[in-house]
């Protein structure tokens, strides 16, 4: 008995199979940029459950040819993997909140001595030093007159005495000042504060959480993913899923510069803080390596502990020379380190990295710095290159 012929799938006459590709192609992206833009609160979720399941599924990967159970390598490199985040905090945090605790109850002796030595400085040049005590005694009369008293009250015999004339403080005092600012902007949000460092520390959890599940039951979540090539909604998944795996070992790849990154970083860092004599050397150097995966305010982060151990130490000149030393290898990182590693890795033009930073950074912010070089990379080696002509990233 012959067979019967199998259907042929139906096709539009040009141009309109054309017109129909672009329109499907058109509504499939569209749909997938409306649902990142719905879940942007979740971005730092879903970027950090990548990189914890990136490193991980690398890890078990490598485990591969020593132990043919994967469930059992999952397993192992999940529990170094959280070993090591633990290790590293419980190491960390005591050393860091002595420092801050001691920091803290010092921080008017420490403001007083900056604005002194700032002082000093100015001075040496008094055509300026003048021009600032002119803009600080301006500002400060006008936020008096922001705080007038009471109508009907007498300010010269506020709270039950005469007010005394004020005297004219020709010092500067910035760093008192930003202090003081600083502490007014924590008491008056420390609910949002609060409320904003929950929400960091429940998506590092999650993230640990989500990724260690998706490694765990990653073959059978390829198959079910694959299976949706046969159903009605194929059609998204043809378009979709070769881009976003692209995207994947892409982005992969800018974490693996970063790493590197990281490393030339903190030996930098260590370098100066031997050279400067600070002690809690490898505690330093612990907490400028895991920052270093922080654009922006990493080197803010990590260079707190360092300023405040050479403040606490040797004294302002002290921490005016951290300062200096983490602005110059700030400017080695972000100029040298940059372009070269990820040009290297990333097969990009150091200008092009430079480039794409600046302005990422500039328009994104934190995002822009993180992600700006997967995409760019990821528009020119693949998006706009044809099937056959699309460079794999090995």
């Amino acid at each position: 008995m012959p067979s019967s012929p199998e259907p042929q799938e139906k096709t539009l006459p040009p141009p309109w199979d054309r017109i129909f590709s672009l329109a499907t192609r058109t509504f499939v992206w569209g749909l997938l940029l409306s649902i990142l833009y719905l879940l942007r609160p979740f971005l730092l979720l879903i970027f950090l459950t990548f990189v914890f399941a990136y490193i991980q599924a690398h890890g078990v990967e490598g485990l591969q040819h020593r132990i043919k159970n994967r469930p059992l390598r999952v397993t192992l490199v999940a529990l170094v993997f959280l070993g090591t985040l633990l290790a590293t905090g419980f190491t960390l945090f005591p050393l860091v909140r002595e420092q801050a605790v001691t920091f803290w109850q010092n921080r008017i002796k420490y403001a007083d001595d900056a604005d002194r030595e700032i002082n000093k400085t100015l001075q040496e040049y008094p055509s300026f030093y003048k021009s600032l005590q002119e803009r600080a005694q301006a500002f400060e009369t006008m936020r008096e007159k922001k705080q007038e008293p009471n109508p009907g009250t007498d300010p010269a015999k506020q709270n039950g005495h005469d007010a005394e004339p004020r005297s004219v403080d020709e010092q500067l005092h910035p760093v008192h000042n930003l202090l003081k600012n600083f502490e007014n902007d924590i008491g008056s949000n420390a609910v949002a504060f609060g409320q904003s460092v929950l929400g960091y520390l429940s998506s590092f959890l999650l993230s640990l959480l989500f990724s260690f599940l998706i490694v765990l039951d990653l073959p059978k979540l390829s198959r079910s993913i694959e299976g949706l090539s046969n159903t009605k909604i194929g059609f998204i998944y043809d378009e979709v899923s070769d881009n976003l795996a692209g995207f994947g070992r892409v982005l992969g790849r800018a974490l693996e510069a970063q790493l590197f990154i990281a490393i030339c970083n903190t030996i930098l860092t260590a370098i100066g803080i031997w050279m400067m004599g600070l002690q809690n050397l490898p505690v330093l150097s612990a907490i400028v390596f895991f920052c270093s995966f922080i654009p922006v305010a990493g080197t803010f982060i990590s260079s707190t502990p360092i300023c405040l151990l050479a403040l606490t130490a040797d004294g302002v000149g002290a921490m005016l020379l951290a300062i200096v030393l983490i602005c110059v290898i700030h400017a080695i990182e972000t100029y040298v380190l940059n372009p070269q590693i990820y040009g290297h890795h990333m097969h990009m033009n150091p200008v092009l990295v430079l480039i794409v930073l600046t302005i990422g950074g500039k328009l994104f912010g934190v995002w822009g710095l993180l992600l700006g070089i997967p995409i760019v990379n990821y528009f020119f080696r693949h998006a706009i290159r044809r099937p056959g002509e699309r460079l794999v990233e090995t």
